[in-house]
């Protein structure tokens, strides 16, 4: 029902912290020289930045209502001979998550379903001056891959994991808007040719 987090590989966190911290606005949470997370709400993390090579995707959780869902979709997926695991205790601890299940996508892309993101003790303290973000029960706002091949994305987000298509376009580049709750779109998929991340907001 909502995009909980997303998580990039960068080897340069100094940017990524002058850049979702300073720019954005996001509170900074330094997780000790390998990663840094950043706050948007209430929520533990909503932006997992690690210290690896790569400037690209490393995950994308999103959220569900219970945690009975976990098992639906556990068994949706292996229906269609997509590989799931249970997150163990210490990834749900890294993710701040009751639970969640871990699979690919056709093309790589890791996802994380997640039930119940921890809220914060804390208050939100953005990193700089302003009223803050539209998040609550429309999650962290949307994310967007850059795919081969649309058609089949389209097949595995729409069908199988069952996020409603909002909208498409056609030209000059095929791509295909879905929604998971009241935002026009939670996800879209680019048919650029190429395979990764093209944006988030």
């Amino acid at each position: 029902n909502a995009l909980a987090y997303i998580g990039v590989r960068s080897d340069n966190l100094p940017d990524w912290k002058d850049f979702a911290g300073q720019l954005l606005g996001m509170q900074v949470i330094d997780r000790g020289g390998t990663s840094m997370a950043f706050r948007m709400d209430d929520k533990m993390q909503r932006l997992v930045v690690s210290n690896e090579p790569g400037e690209t995707l490393a995950f994308m959780g999103w959220q569900t209502e219970s945690k009975n869902d976990l098992i639906w979709y556990a068994e949706q997926l292996e229906a269609s001979n997509i590989k799931v695991e249970m997150g163990n205790r210490a990834l749900a601890d890294r993710r701040f998550v009751d639970d969640l299940i871990v699979f690919n996508d056709p093309v790589g892309n890791r996802v994380e379903v997640v039930y119940n993101p921890h809220v914060s003790e804390e208050p939100f303290e953005p990193g700089r001056n302003i009223e803050g973000f539209k998040t609550g029960p429309f999650g962290l706002g949307h994310a967007v891959l850059n795919v081969p091949n649309a058609e089949k994305l389209m097949f595995f987000y729409r069908d199988i994991l069952g996020f409603s298509v909002s909208d498409f376009g056609l030209s000059p580049l095929p791509i295909y808007f879905f929604h998971v709750n009241g935002r026009h779109h939670s996800f879209a998929i680019l048919e650029s040719g190429k395979l990764g991340f093209h944006h988030f907001m």
